[in-house]
């Protein structure tokens, strides 16, 4: 697991917590004072809570009492021009508080993925309330509640939280997981916030809500150059463009919007007039700092694609074998293209599968996917082209062996003869072992360590190979 203790939380300085006593109470006195007294004294009673050893059970109760004060409090912020800078500070504490109870939920016995999601959520949450007060004051927010915010969403990806469903009745309206919460905070931070007007960056923040989560953040890819990187272990939330990714690779991640883009122009009867509006204007600062690498254009044809490595590999021994999918071409470059199928083979395209467009008397075109989204029009897939000619190979761990497909993908190197890509089912053969490799047009065999793979996806892997 990793090193939640990295997270920002007060020290404890009491061992009796006397702020416990009475709590109900204190709070609602404080409701009857003006807008910045009560909120001075929710503050300091949070502030002395959050610095107690309190149980788990405690400081569970007390974070949920302190929640519907900031419920109570908001509504009246939102009658403010701007946000007074100790509410910002209170919703600070309360994702410390959250961030607290966390460490003891890790620190003790295994907790139920419902329980640890519910706090992953509020810690999230708050911090998130932070950064959009900091973002709507039109002030840069300190780096350490970007810190956070990423770690959350790293435990959250350990802990397999970040799908699990959680009902909280905030305003502005969050997002119902882990992971739209998250995204949703930083889609708002990379809209150019500072060039919203007063008022926008609550109404941009409720407005990403059903939309946020349909994001992806994808492993690292040195080949993919395209959209927003992430460094997880960093202060900011995304590294700029002129930034190199020197963190571990494991401490990066893609920002991949593509479904969310298009959903963006699905009917949304629920979505308000200003809210689309609003989040048009935006749309374009999702699409990163840097000009595209290919230059997309609408198409309005259809292609042909065949579905998977094995029947990629039958289809290039014989055309025949393999039945191909018709779908739409919707917009193409040079680096790939985005396509519209059937919505009935939903399940035939993951993201990461295989796949191949045959050639209309050309080559055949390798391709990943990308991204998909399914709405009312049918299945939307963002593809990724592979460069290179695909070829079937046969693949043993002895020379008389079963048989597993393969595919090579070989490019012209000028010069050096060719570089070659080796396609294998993920988690079939194991780095370093020795296989017997057939071209499907040859007899003869040639024996190969397998390499480390250089491109991967749930379903398949790319080993570099050099071929005599």
């Amino acid at each position: 697991m990793l090193d939640a203790l990295r997270l920002e939380v007060p020290d404890i300085l009491e061992e009796d917590a006397e702020a416990m006593s009475n709590l109900a109470a204190g709070l609602l006195e404080s409701r009857h004072q003006p807008l910045q007294e009560g909120l001075q004294k929710a503050l300091g009673t949070l502030f002395r809570l959050n610095r107690c050893a309190l149980t788990l059970l405690e400081r569970q109760r007390a974070l949920q009492s302190l929640s519907e004060e900031y419920r109570h409090y908001e509504r009246l912020v939102r009658l403010e021009r701007t946000p007074p800078a100790i509410f910002v500070h209170f919703c600070a504490e309360l994702a410390a508080g959250f961030k607290r109870l966390l460490l003891q939920i890790l620190h003790g016995h295994k907790p139920s993925r419902p329980h640890m999601a519910w706090c992953l959520y509020m810690a999230q949450h708050f911090l998130a309330q932070a950064l959009l007060r900091h973002y709507q004051q039109y002030q840069q927010p300190p780096g350490s509640l970007w810190r956070d915010s990423h770690l959350l969403y790293w435990i959250g990806e350990h802990q397999d939280c970040l799908d699990e469903p959680v009902a909280a009745a905030f305003d502005p309206v969050p997002a119902g997981t882990l992971r739209g919460l998250y995204q949703q905070i930083l889609l708002l931070a990379l809209s150019n916030p500072f060039h919203l007007t007063e008022g926008e960056a609550p109404q941009l923040f409720s407005a990403l809500a059903p939309l946020a989560a349909l994001g992806r953040l994808l492993p690292w890819d040195e080949e993919e150059q395209d959209g927003f990187v992430l460094d997880l272990g960093s202060d900011q939330p995304c590294l700029a463009a002129d930034q190199a990714a020197n963190a571990p690779p494991d401490q990066l991640r893609r920002l991949e919007l593509g479904a969310l883009l298009i959903a963006l122009h699905d009917p949304a009867p629920l979505r308000r007039l200003d809210q689309g509006a609003l989040l048009e204007r935006v749309r374009h600062h999702w699409l990163g700092h840097q000009t595209r690498r290919h230059e997309r254009s609408e198409q309005s044809g259809t292609c042909r694609v065949v579905v998977g490595l094995a029947a990629i590999q039958r289809h290039l021994l014989d055309s025949s074998a393999s039945p191909c999918l018709e779908a739409a071409l919707m917009d193409a470059s040079a680096g790939g293209a985005r396509i519209l199928c059937a919505g009935q083979q939903n399940g035939s395209f993951p993201v990461g599968q295989l796949l191949l467009i045959p050639g209309n008397g050309t080559t055949a075109t390798l391709a990943v996917v990308r991204w998909r989204h399914l709405n009312s029009d049918g299945l939307h897939l963002g593809l990724r082209y592979l460069k290179g000619l695909p070829r079937p190979v046969w693949l043993r761990r002895a020379p008389d062996a079963q048989r597993h497909p393969g595919v090579l993908q070989s490019t012209p190197e000028p010069g050096n003869g060719w570089y070659h890509g080796l396609w294998v089912t993920q988690g079939q053969f194991v780095e370093g072992e020795n296989l017997w490799l057939q071209l499907a047009s040859f007899d003869n065999q040639t024996i190969l360590p397998l390499p480390p793979a250089n491109l991967g996806t749930p379903l398949v892997a790319r080993h570099p190979l050099r071929l005599a």
